[in-house]
């Protein structure tokens, strides 16, 4: 009994570090903060200041945005044409439908397939931003942030993102010079990630969506922390709520939107304002599954023990499991005219 509970622990630990090790980077965005990339109030001079920029404008002035088509929505017009006021230096770029897959089809055909096959057409609508940002540099704007103020003091970063409640950052909203390495990998990771969920929420936000992109900034991170940021072209800067859209001073305002989201998403956002109980409840309930499987592990155990010291008849022996003194459900076939092999199995 005492090696076949060490057994069952080990097994249980394996499990248990394995299911960690794979979530790890989903729990680290837990307590991830941003604030090592945070673009700092006092790097940006308050809009409309007398103080010269000094440094130089490093992204360059195209703002690019996505809809099906020409004809965006009335309750989206004013916040397109606040940014199109504003910069009226700046290029700005509609990506349609039809545009954004001409442009996949001639500059990136290796993810043609995976473009057109995704199944949900905001899927498509968050690929091409990665692509349009690593390809042309520029700012990305979601169609439903207005701008408050010129973004001119935003140019002087290689890239940056904004950060998000209750954890990770938002591809809403982003910039970054051409061929950025940031955006490179995230380009280079779209198809690895490309697999479907049980709700559809979850399989947009984890496969295209700022689940998708949190994950590859934690991991980008974590991999370059060794690098002086100062002197690094691969960092992403952070702009951080009060600065995206909090005050009179921030650089956007946000319009009514999330057109894309499903009943579904009620759930989701449910569950992230509930993460802390939702934790608590999944410990529980692991530790309740893991008693019932060792105390179903201990009945077997005890049954074919009670079996071998009464003389199972030989119709019940054909169905015992196979034992060796002191090793339950195990035994040794060394010596015996049958050869096994252990062989990995996969999934088709």
């Amino acid at each position: 009994m005492r090696r076949s509970l060490l057994i069952f622990l080990l097994a249980t630990v394996v499990i248990v570090t394995l299911l960690l090790h794979s979530v790890s980077t989903l729990l680290s965005l837990l307590i991830e903060d941003a604030s090592a990339d945070a673009i700092h109030r006092s790097e940006l001079p308050a809009p409309n200041s007398t103080l010269l920029e000094t440094r130089p404008q490093l992204i360059p002035k195209i703002i690019h945005q996505t809809y099906i088509n020409e004809s965006i929505p009335p309750n989206w017009k004013p916040a397109q044409q606040s940014c199109i006021d504003l910069h009226p230096d700046y290029e700005y770029i509609l990506w349609t439908d039809a545009k954004c897959h001409d442009f996949i089809a001639k500059e990136y055909p290796w993810f043609l397939s995976t473009f057109v096959g995704y199944k949900h057409n905001i899927q498509r609508a968050d690929a091409i931003r990665y692509f349009v940002l690593a390809h042309y540099g520029g700012i990305y704007i979601d169609l439903d942030d207005g701008c408050k103020r010129r973004l001119d003091p935003l140019l002087s970063y290689t890239a940056w993102v904004r950060r998000t409640r209750p954890t990770g950052i938002s591809n809403d909203v982003m910039a970054a010079i051409p061929q950025h390495p940031f955006f490179l990998r995230v380009m280079e990771s779209l198809q690895g990630a490309n697999r479907s969920w049980l709700l559809p929420y979850i399989t947009i936000m984890a496969s295209t969506g700022p689940l998708f992109l949190s994950v590859i900034w934690k991991k980008w991170m974590g991999q370059h922390a060794h690098l002086d940021p100062d002197k690094w072209i691969g960092r992403v800067r952070v702009l951080m709520p009060d600065e995206y859209n909090k005050h009179a001073w921030s650089f956007f305002k946000t319009y009514k939107g999330d057109s894309w989201h499903g009943k579904d998403a009620r759930f989701i956002f449910w569950m992230g304002k509930n993460w802390l109980l939702l934790t608590v409840l999944g410990f529980l309930l692991a530790a309740v599954v893991g008693l019932a499987i060792w105390w179903l592990y201990s009945r077997v155990i005890t049954l074919g023990a009670r079996r071998r010291a009464a003389g199972a008849s030989p119709r019940l022996a054909a169905f015992r499991f196979p034992v060796v003194s002191g090793v339950p459900l195990f035994r040794k076939w060394s010596g015996s005219q049958q050869t096994y092999e252990l062989v990995e199995q996969h999934d088709a």
